[in-house]
């Protein structure tokens, strides 16, 4: 097993590389505003409906999501005015890249 460390990207690179939602899967943009317990939670969605959003199982354990964190939504094909799943988490370094850019 190769124990180095990966280099640290710097804030230009990051941005390069950075997830952004794909229109022809749906996705869109939210920030998580409240926490339902069971891996469920209250995202505020970018199209302004507030919908109550879980993280799918095999993402259950990759990837931890707390209140105030921008994330990557997808809405289900039924109830999805209402409901959606949450496919990408962003660091507090892209989200602030995300609002400077104008995408929150």
């Amino acid at each position: 097993m190769d124990n180095r460390k990966r280099p640290e990207l710097t804030p230009e690179e990051q941005q390069r590389r950075m997830r952004l939602p794909r229109q022809e899967d749906r996705e869109m943009l939210g920030v998580v505003s409240g926490m339902m317990g069971a891996s469920r939670m209250k995202v505020a969605c970018k199209d302004g409906k507030e919908r109550m959003c879980r993280i799918p199982g095999r993402m259950k354990n990759t990837i931890w999501v707390k209140e105030g964190d921008v994330v990557i939504m997808k809405p289900w094909e039924i109830q999805g005015d209402i409901k959606g799943d949450i496919v990408w988490r962003y660091n507090p370094l892209q989200a602030r890249i995300l609002k400077e850019k104008g995408y929150i």
